[in-house]
């Protein structure tokens, strides 16, 4: 049983319970479910996920005033509640992992993860908040909400970014893969400089998986669970596994010798196989580039679209 759905049962079975009789006159101000940080809010737990931070427990949101008027008392009756349930031990956890749930307060909460209780309104409030940030504080689920005020805020967040910042991360993103992937990979490889080669690779990744999000309209989650995440997209999952491959190529470096240092933008090293799939994986993304209307180009240089990309900004 995964984290979601065991938060929902033990909340079922004493979290509502607890509520409705010990606080009756506050239980209309409450939001309950499973949000935040931590794999099991983004459905991703599995049995190493169990070694901490894990168990039964739930959320419970209350408006900064209320939090102030019975937080601490409605802790008290959560931290009573039985510790096993369905099998499951108690809930041990980490320095880092404490504070997650429980009772907690919605302003708090939300400030906690993007910087700022409010819904950012200037692209420059969207552009200050990490994309992972939006993704962590969207998470897990909510079971019930009878007040509203944590799910307005939630509701706004997963309306996504607006026009104008979507554009901008994509272009930012698509300059970094190219300039990572397309780019700096070969150079270093061409110096021999595999550390170099090695960074910009990872960079290539993860800036291609960001795209993969972006072109999806859903926020990307932070780097470790990015790849698994791509399983849920509707579009562009491929490139989840034309990615994998790139690590799956025997050791590149004899592809390199002998090498002339210039020319890689118009004559491409394909005895390397990871060029091969990087320019497959660009060629792929400049697709969902056109389907989603924002470039008619065909060429799989990212760096060429740059402009028409941006030209969708109203």
């Amino acid at each position: 049983m995964q984290g979601l759905e065991l938060a929902e049962k033990y909340y079922e079975a004493y979290g509502r319970p607890m509520l409705e009789t010990q606080f009756a006159d506050i239980v209309s101000y409450t939001a309950v479910g499973l949000a935040g940080q931590g794999s099991e809010c983004l459905g991703f737990d599995d049995e190493i996920s169990r070694d901490h931070d894990f168990g039964p427990s739930f959320c419970i949101w209350l408006p900064r005033d209320i939090y102030a008027y019975c937080g601490a008392v409605m802790q008290k009756a959560y931290d009573a509640l039985p510790q096993e349930f369905m099998g499951f031990g108690g809930r041990v956890c980490e320095e880092q992992g404490q504070g997650r749930v429980g009772v907690l307060c919605t302003e708090d909460f939300y400030a906690g993860l993007l910087g700022t209780d409010r819904i950012p309104e200037t692209p420059r409030d969207w552009l200050d908040v990490e994309e992972s940030a939006l993704a962590t504080a969207t998470s897990g689920r909510v079971f019930e909400d009878r007040l509203g005020a944590f799910s307005a805020v939630r509701k706004a967040l997963l309306q996504y970014y607006p026009q104008e910042v979507w554009i901008r991360r994509i272009a930012q993103s698509m300059a970094r893969a190219a300039q990572s992937g397309q780019y700096n990979y070969a150079r270093a490889m061409k110096r021999g400089d595999r550390i170099a080669a090695e960074l910009a690779l990872a960079e290539f990744v993860r800036e291609s998986m960001q795209l993969v999000y972006l072109l999806n309209r859903r926020y990307a989650p932070y780097d470790k669970w990015k790849r698994k995440g791509m399983a849920q997209l509707a579009t562009g999952a491929e490139i989840g596994d034309m990615l994998d491959l790139l690590y799956q190529v025997p050791d590149p470096a004899a592809a390199w010798e002998g090498v002339s240092a210039d020319g890689y933008l118009y004559s491409l090293n394909t005895d390397d196989g990871r060029i091969l799939i990087i320019e497959a994986v660009c060629s792929v993304l400049v697709q969902m580039l056109n389907e989603a209307g924002l470039s008619d180009r065909q060429d799989s240089f990212l760096q060429n679209h740059l402009q028409a990309v941006m030209s969708h900004i109203l």
